[in-house]
């Protein structure tokens, strides 16, 4: 990172050092010169070698010269106010990709803390649970006791697959489309869920900051699936609409619940981070379910402001 600040630093240095000539060069010489060069060329030049060229043809010549003057030195201010602004662009994506970086990072920590660490807790209470168990000699209760505890483990196990996978997404070279099938494909020998989607090529028009956002989302989505439907069949459709909209539904056929009970356990469902990404992005997240009826996640973000992203958040290969 130190190696990383100090081009940028000179950089810096160089722009202001190039702004400040830049102002020296408007203010005094452009001026001055115009000036100089028409008198010398008006007097020595027109004057002594042509004396009979008549005022009007002089003063055309003197003004074609000036305008070619003027023309060089703009086309040299606008080359060097060009590269200017490509250097404040590429720090400000790399100042967008730090803040992202450290965004993520926070994510990530809350979401391990919510769902690893606390399982583990819990398989280390009910450890001690069976403990007591076996030594007051009920061994019913501590082989029950034990089959809970395997599927906690299970689900434990499941969470750090589907962490580990998510980690090891490759959306920058492979582009989100791509992603998703192959996400999807896994996710269906993974867990026997199947997954349908469709219109996955609308998303060619994000960046890849928003882009990885979405996938986020959709591995989000489809983890609750797996955790809290018990569902058969789930499906992923995008739409882009003429309004520059991105629609996004992540739709399954499980039981269902009572969305208002996610007020109270908004991160049991992952919900805050997922409304945390399209909130990011300029957009918005909603859920509608109802009990044995399945359950629809509905994304809208905006397609131009998603392409945007990279000044709010994360290259998609730095995110993590």
């Amino acid at each position: 990172m130190a190696n990383q600040q100090i081009p940028a630093t000179e950089d810096a240095n160089v722009s202001r050092r190039e702004l400040r000539l830049l102002k020296w060069l408007t203010a005094l010489l452009v001026p001055g010169t115009i000036i100089l060069i028409y008198e010398l060329v008006r007097q020595e030049a027109l004057e002594h070698l042509l004396p009979a060229l008549p005022a009007q043809y002089g003063n055309l010549i003197v003004w074609g010269l000036v305008l070619l003057i003027t023309y060089l030195f703009s086309t040299f201010v606008f080359r060097v106010v060009d590269r200017l602004q490509d250097q404040a662009l590429a720090r400000g994506r790399d100042v967008a990709t730090m803040r992202a970086v450290l965004e993520e990072r926070a994510r990530l920590s809350r979401e391990l803390h919510d769902g690893f660490a606390q399982l583990v807790a819990f398989l280390l209470v009910r450890i001690d649970t069976v403990t007591d168990l076996v030594s007051a000699s009920r061994t019913v209760e501590a082989l029950a006791e034990l089959e809970r505890m395997r599927s906690s483990t299970d689900d434990l196990y499941q969470d750090v697959r589907e962490a580990i996978t998510e980690l090891r997404t490759e959306l920058a070279e492979r582009g989100l489309p791509a992603t998703l099938r192959e996400y999807t494909d896994e996710y269906e020998e993974r867990h026997g869920i199947t997954v349908s989607l469709h219109g996955e090529d609308a998303t060619n028009a994000l960046s890849s900051v928003a882009a990885y956002q979405l996938l986020r989302i959709v591995q989000e989505g489809l983890a609750n699936v797996r955790k809290h439907a018990s569902a058969h069949h789930a499906w992923i459709e995008f739409d882009a609409r003429p309004d520059q909209q991105l629609h996004m539904v992540i739709g399954d056929d499980g039981l269902g619940f009572d969305p208002s009970a996610t007020d109270r356990k908004p991160r049991k469902f992952g919900l805050v981070s997922m409304r945390e990404r399209a909130e990011g992005l300029g957009g918005q997240l909603a859920i509608e379910s109802q009990r044995g009826r399945g359950t629809r996640i509905l994304v809208e973000l905006p397609i131009e402001g998603a392409a945007d992203a990279s000044s709010r958040i994360p290259l998609a290969a730095a995110a993590r």
